[in-house]
């Protein structure tokens, strides 16, 4: 089996889950900005994450033969105070002509709030300005619906927004069909307590199809799995799905979203 993981913190991850990542037969793995486990105090830290992300992280994974690539932001979970995520915000641009970088994000909501919402409306700006693909994190638990409809306001609300370009991550059974709807990519998370089993996202492929729909880890500091990909694909395979499937859906839809962005290079 081949298959990308486009959504995982390899920061947080010790070198082994690479060579396990290659093993399982990933292909590429992305990564987008998050929370460090902390809240950095100065827009110097985030300097120096954006040089781990776009630097340090491609070395460890090209040890493996895997390639790496990154989305940069700051992530919602650090944006309540808007003049300090404005300032991490003016250092973005700078690092936009990595190589191995592939848009904005993971941007979005974490609690909803009116500040989340100014600092998400003005990366969406960033990214339209300098054209680059858009990654989407939605509140997690009670406030995800809320949040989704906000995020997809939002992105509506900007007359240059390409729904194509644009995914919105960590989709849920309540989640999926208003995102689908309104044209744009879709992720599952699989993750072991706040969002989506394997069982439950192979619910949501029987039931919404797998067009414009991918699966990620999503792996970071809490309990994750950095193999939750191929975990789905041990589901999948239990309810008949075929190779052809597995392929279309784990390899081919991720490839599909990010070949927009003319860094991205795999081998089939």
């Amino acid at each position: 089996m081949r298959y990308i993981e486009p959504h995982a913190h390899m920061v947080s991850r010790v070198t082994d889950d690479y060579e396990r990542l290659v093993m399982a037969g990933c292909r590429a793995v992305c990564e987008p900005a998050f929370w460090a486990g902390f809240d950095r105090s100065s827009p110097q830290g985030f300097y120096d994450y954006f040089k781990q992300l776009t630097e340090y992280e491609p070395r460890r994974a090209a040890k493996y033969h895997l390639p790496h690539y990154c989305w940069l932001c700051i992530n919602p979970k650090e944006a309540e105070d808007p003049g300090f995520a404005r300032e991490v915000m003016q250092l973005i641009p700078e690092f936009l002509a990595a190589e191995n970088v592939l848009g904005i994000g993971e941007i979005g909501l974490n609690k909803n709030t009116r500040n989340e919402l100014a600092i998400l409306e003005e990366h969406i700006d960033l990214a339209v300005q300098h054209e680059q693909l858009i990654l989407v994190h939605t509140p997690h638990l009670e406030d995800k619906l809320k949040g989704t409809r906000l995020i997809l306001s939002a992105l509506q609300n900007n007359p240059r927004i390409r729904p194509e370009c644009v995914i919105i991550d960590h989709v849920e059974e309540h989640t999926v069909r208003e995102v689908l709807d309104a044209g744009f990519w879709a992720g599952i998370t699989l993750y072991p307590i706040s969002k989506c089993t394997p069982e439950r996202a192979a619910d949501i492929l029987e039931i919404h199809g797998r067009e414009r729909l991918w699966a990620n880890s999503a792996c970071d500091w809490g309990p994750s799995d950095p193999l939750a990909v191929p975990r789905l694909a041990l589901e999948l395979r239990a309810r008949g799905f075929s190779e052809q499937d597995l392929d279309d859906f784990l390899f081919a839809n991720p490839c599909r979203f990010l070949r927009q962005c003319e860094k991205f290079r795999v081998e089939s």
